[in-house]
């Protein structure tokens, strides 16, 4: 998960159900015994949606090739993402792998879990608001009128007195027409992305929604810090870490790299997490960015994973505000096990 979608996390990791983050409703945990859908059609149509910095939809092949190679023979599996981003990876394990009989997401983003829960829990009534968003930009006849109503949708987000379901149709409208898709807030919380020009995104991908919404039935979704997600494993888990990448050495966004994100103590904390889980006896398999690509002689985490595997993988960088960052790169996958 890269760089620029880091938030504030919260101090806490709660369940989420109904519409936990918005103005209507707390709601008590679901505990999930996952029962697969039977429509294996729809199941295949399911996948991310909203486009997320860094997301592991390019990586699935490599990154599978990298699992515990019992895994989908494993009898009554439990699945747990602490940072579930964007969801090419869960909804990739939902719709393949059906001995999983438990799932646990998690994210800091409370917006983005929003969107997750209402996605599970409501999806008609947010088809519903999308379509009425997608058919009023498409009618803007003027760049200048559909950046007016982008601006118009921000400053409604930013209000933050929306519903649930307002709250997650207005999180995907401006993923689907900001600057690139990216996630970003200022000091003060507020999403501050620039309008991205689009003519005719796809605003409401009902199809996408209805799939993805038969994949989190049962599914266990919770906000807040990483560890959080202890509490809730039960039995012996795969887990699968995706946490904010760490800024390459000798580069802008290095020298930005500040103690208010989750810089190189939160890595070397989720670093003593994955020991934690090591000691307990679950596995884990975790993405992070490679040094080596701009500074050969930094082993960051070499000492912080010392005694685990660590691999490469080949990846491309899908979102940078210059077109000549975009490019073939190596990232670190790291697991507690061999084979």
């Amino acid at each position: 998960m890269q760089a620029e979608n880091i938030i504030a996390q919260s101090e806490s990791s709660q369940p989420v159900t109904r519409r936990q983050f918005c103005t209507d409703v707390v709601a008590t945990s679901v505990v999930a015994t996952i029962g697969l859908p039977n429509s294996s059609v729809r199941a295949s149509k399911a996948k991310p949606f909203v486009k997320w910095a860094g997301g592991k939809g390019q990586l699935i092949s490599q990154l599978e090739a990298l699992f515990p190679s019992d895994l989908a023979t494993r009898d009554n599996l439990t699945y747990v993402e602490p940072f579930v981003g964007g969801g090419a990876m869960v909804f990739h394990m939902l719709g393949k792998y059906r001995n999983i009989r438990r799932v646990v997401i998690n994210d800091f983003n409370s917006d983005l879990v929003c969107t997750y829960s209402v996605i599970r829990d409501s999806p008609d009534a947010l088809i519903e608001i999308l379509s009425k968003f997608q058919t009023e930009y498409r009618e803007c006849c003027s760049e200048e009128k559909r950046k007016e109503y982008y601006l118009q949708k921000r400053d409604v987000y930013n209000k933050r007195n929306a519903t649930s379901v307002e709250t997650a149709a207005l999180f995907i409208f401006l993923n689907r027409t900001c600057f690139n898709g990216l996630y970003r807030v200022n000091s003060k919380g507020l999403y501050n992305v620039p309008f991205g020009k689009a003519v005719n995104p796809l605003i409401c991908d009902e199809e996408t929604l209805r799939a993805d919404s038969e994949l989190l039935q049962d599914v266990e979704i919770i906000n807040g810090d990483f560890e959080g997600v202890y509490d809730h494993i039960k039995g012996k888990a795969f887990v699968y870490f995706d946490p904010p990448y760490r800024p390459l050495p000798k580069t802008p966004s290095f020298t930005a790299y500040s103690k208010d994100g989750f810089n190189d103590e939160q890595q070397k904390r989720l670093a003593e997490f994955c020991r934690k889980l090591d000691k307990d006896g679950h596995q884990w398999l975790l993405s992070n960015s490679d040094p080596a690509n701009t500074d050969p002689d930094d082993k960051f985490f070499d000492e912080i994973y010392s005694g685990f595997d660590i691999q490469r993988v080949s990846a491309s960088r899908m979102i940078n505000s210059k077109v000549d960052g975009r490019g073939k790169i190596t990232e670190l996958a790291i697991r507690n096990y061999r084979g």
